[in-house]
C-alpha cells in the first residue's frame, strides 16, 4: 500500500528555519513528480514547491529563494527546508506524488493522486 508521511513540523519565530520530511513506502519516487503543498485555514490548499522526475525543482512565487526541496533516492525521501520563514508561511504542509512529470511546473493540487496526512507549520512574528 502507498503510503506518504511527513514530519518536521513546528513552531518558530520569524525569520526561523525548518526542514520538513516526507518518507514513501510501497513505492519508488522513480518516474514521479513530488510535491509540497500548504494550506492555511480559511484558504485552498496552495502548491509550494515540486521535484519532477527529471530532477529538476520548481517553486511557487512567494517561496523562491527561501525554500529548497531536495530528494534521497536511497531513503525514498523528499525533503523541504524551509529558511526565513514568515507569519504567512504559517500552515499545514503536505507531501504528494504525481505518476508522472509536472513538466516543470507547479501544478495545482488535483494532478496529484497520493498524499500524507501533514504536518503543521506555525511562524510567529
Amino acid at each position: 500500500q502507498v503510503q506518504l508521511v511527513e514530519s518536521g513540523g513546528g513552531s518558530v519565530q520569524a525569520g526561523g528555519s525548518l526542514r520538513l520530511s516526507c518518507a514513501a513506502s510501497g513505492y519508488t519516487y522513480s518516474g514521479y513528480c513530488m510535491g509540497w503543498f500548504r494550506q492555511a485555514p480559511g484558504k485552498e490548499r496552495e502548491g509550494v514547491a515540486i521535484f519532477d522526475s527529471d530532477g529538476s525543482a520548481n517553486y511557487a512565487d512567494s517561496v523562491k529563494g527561501r525554500f529548497t526541496i531536495s530528494k534521497d533516492n536511497a531513503k525514498n525521501s523528499l525533503y523541504l527546508q524551509m529558511n526565513s520563514l514568515k507569519p504567512e508561511d504559517t500552515a499545514m504542509y503536505y507531501c504528494a506524488a504525481r505518476p508522472s512529470s509536472c513538466w516543470h511546473i507547479v501544478l495545482p493540487q488535483h494532478q496529484f493522486n497520493r498524499w500524507g496526512q501533514g504536518t503543521q507549520v506555525t511562524v510567529s512574528s
